[in-house]
């Protein structure tokens, strides 16, 4: 838009707002009650978020000091080192084992959840009954960290990978669950409807009405979580869950820093690889669905 249009707008908008306020006083009028809920609103959170920094006993200047001691760590972890190729090499090893308990555990979770997103749905499964326990079984699981699962499945079938991939795969259940169940929901009904038009049962309104529209969406999360669970298994493999979780805290443990350095900047690389990797599966899916 012109400088000449935004004066005419302007010059329009001086001259007919008077006539508009007089005609239709309802549409400008301030309605003071909202504004008074929205101002509360926003003290009242202000209000909670500042008490919970003082009964946390969080103040800036422990952050200000707390930076000064992590330059030394900074300093301590330079150069990167894990001093001999060997050590090298059972580091590379754990963290394959760490990206492979990673990727299991997300497509089994996803697997299995998948059925369930189609329990949990509105538009597939009208009884709410049925949806109500489904829906409730997922929160249970979903809330219950995977750091939780793997102590317990460690517990169950030993120390190892199997452990880590049981409580990926657990944890990711319930969350998997969940987001399909929401998409599914999202979906566009008219090929559902065009569909049953035709004489189409149900399953015939899932698999060509509503799976083809989320798939890509399913796909996208799944290559997400992917990559959100390398880290994650990084972390319950310090509980014996299998990976390159353990090293990282024996490393620390002992104050190893250049071999924590190094183990970091190998999980930076899978996970960065695993990031450039999903991007082009995504791409190439959404490409297929257009196609």
């Amino acid at each position: 838009m012109t400088a000449t249009n935004q004066r005419t707008l302007s010059a329009i908008a001086r001259e007919e707002g008077p006539r508009l306020r007089a005609a239709y006083p309802d549409v400008f009028r301030t309605d003071m009650k909202a504004r008074a809920v929205t101002i509360g609103t926003i003290v009242l959170l202000v209000g909670l978020f500042v008490y919970g920094l003082s009964i946390l006993e969080t103040t800036w200047w422990r952050v200000f000091l707390g930076l000064g001691e992590l330059g030394k760590f900074v300093v301590y972890m330079i150069p990167p080192n894990p001093e001999t190729l060997s050590k090298a090499l059972v580091y590379v090893h754990a963290l394959a084992e760490t990206v492979a308990i990673a990727i299991l555990g997300t497509v089994l979770a996803a697997t299995l959840a998948l059925p369930f997103g189609f329990l949990a749905a509105r538009n597939v499964i009208p009884s709410w009954i049925a949806r109500f326990f489904v829906r409730r079984s997922l929160d249970t699981i979903r809330s219950v960290d995977a750091l939780i699962w793997a102590l317990i499945w460690v517990n169950v079938v030993g120390l190892g990978p199997f452990a880590g991939v049981l409580a990926i795969m657990t944890s990711d259940f319930g969350a998997f669950g969940k987001l399909f169940s929401e998409a599914i929901e999202a979906a566009d009904g008219k090929a559902s409807e065009g569909i049953k038009s035709t004489g189409g049962g149900n399953l015939h309104q899932v698999r060509f009405g509503l799976l083809p529209q989320v798939l890509p969406l399913f796909a996208s999360q799944v290559l997400y979580y992917i990559e959100s669970n390398t880290r994650s298994a990084t972390i319950i493999g310090i509980v014996g869950a299998g990976g390159i979780g353990l090293h990282l805290y024996e490393q620390i443990r002992t104050l190893e820093y250049q071999h924590v350095s190094f183990i970091i900047i190998l999980v930076l690389i899978a996970v960065s690889a695993i990031d450039w990797v999903s991007s082009r599966l995504r791409f190439a899916v959404i490409g297929v669905r257009q196609t």
